[in-house]
């Protein structure tokens, strides 16, 4: 989890996009790792994002985060709709933003802002053995849950596609495999 290589214990992270699948994941490994968690989402899910553990939570269709002027030490895009250029200011000096959206944002992640230390981070490699163990055991000792918002057959996968592309679901959408 740590965005910045060091621990995220006491750093000050916001979440964009805190209520889709990869938000609700990133909103409980950084109040796992005791960041202090800064989430947006929009007003429906409010609630779920709090009880994942987010100290304060931002409804983008009634603040705009770039513009109450707080700083984070990681600005997490995680659905890959902003861009390091518009988030800049919010970082703190020497700060990062995580994005998760390809290649727009590839080509600043080369180099350092200038004289801000501030940085543009992608994730940097596949899960290894290693981190799906860990994700096992904070899902058994009950500090992780799965956020599932619906379950499709796996005929209905172009039902289920079309439901994630209107980009409103919370947490994941689910294919069921049944062993007929």
């Amino acid at each position: 989890m740590p965005a910045t290589g060091s621990s995220p214990e006491g750093r000050t992270i916001l979440i964009y996009g805190a209520s889709g699948s990869i938000g609700t994941a990133g909103v409980q490994l950084a109040r796992y790792f005791d960041a202090d968690v800064t989430a947006v989402c929009n007003t429906k899910n409010l609630e779920l994002v709090k009880s994942l553990g987010a100290d304060r939570v931002i409804d983008y269709t009634k603040e705009d985060f770039l513009r109450n002027g707080e700083t984070y030490d990681v600005i997490f895009d995680a659905v890959g709709k902003l861009s390091f250029r518009r988030c800049r200011g919010s970082l703190k000096r020497g700060g990062s933003y995580l994005a998760t959206d390809g290649l727009r944002n590839l080509l600043l992640a080369l180099r350092p802002w200038r004289g801000q230390g501030k940085k543009v981070r992608f994730p940097s490699s596949m899960p290894t053995t290693k981190d799906i163990l860990f994700m096992k055991e904070l899902i058994e000792a009950g500090r992780y849950r799965p956020v599932i918002d619906r379950c499709y057959p796996r005929e209905d996968v172009i039902e289920a596609t079309r439901y994630v592309e209107t980009e409103q679901k919370t947490g994941n959408v689910v294919l069921t495999v049944s062993h007929a």
